[in-house]
């Protein structure tokens, strides 16, 4: 006896939660995946702009090849003058410069500049 193709048609299809469920690995990958990897990522390259933005001369710097040095001048957006020993100067590029040493700390008002921006101060 030959088989009835009404048997093969009696199979159900999954339904629409099979197909939730065959990509449910996926986004979980996907989920773990953001969390462990591009999250960070994109913290420390967030960290890493705010600390170029904040150069200033006289910091102590680290460059991507070692070189250790005190920023002399910002030169451009892009490039920064680099003073690695007395009278050597070296132009880096700004994104090269992986770590800050130690920040200067901003040159503080005379007394006498401050005197005389007060009003009320006595001499």
């Amino acid at each position: 006896m030959f088989v009835s193709p009404a048997y093969a048609q009696a199979a159900s299809a999954g339904g629409s939660m099979g197909a939730l469920e065959q990509f449910l690995p996926l986004i979980l990958i996907f989920v773990v995946f953001y969390f462990l990897l591009i999250r960070p990522q994109q913290k420390k390259m967030k960290a890493h702009k705010e600390m170029l933005g904040q150069l200033r001369r006289g910091d102590r710097v680290v460059t991507a090849g070692g070189i250790i040095g005190t920023v002399n001048k910002l030169v451009n957006d892009t490039e920064v003058s680099i003073e690695i020993a007395e009278g050597v100067r070296v132009r880096v590029v700004r994104t090269t410069i992986t770590e800050v040493l130690s920040k200067t700390e901003p040159v503080a008002a005379a007394k006498d500049d401050k005197a005389e921006s007060e009003p009320n101060a006595q001499k």
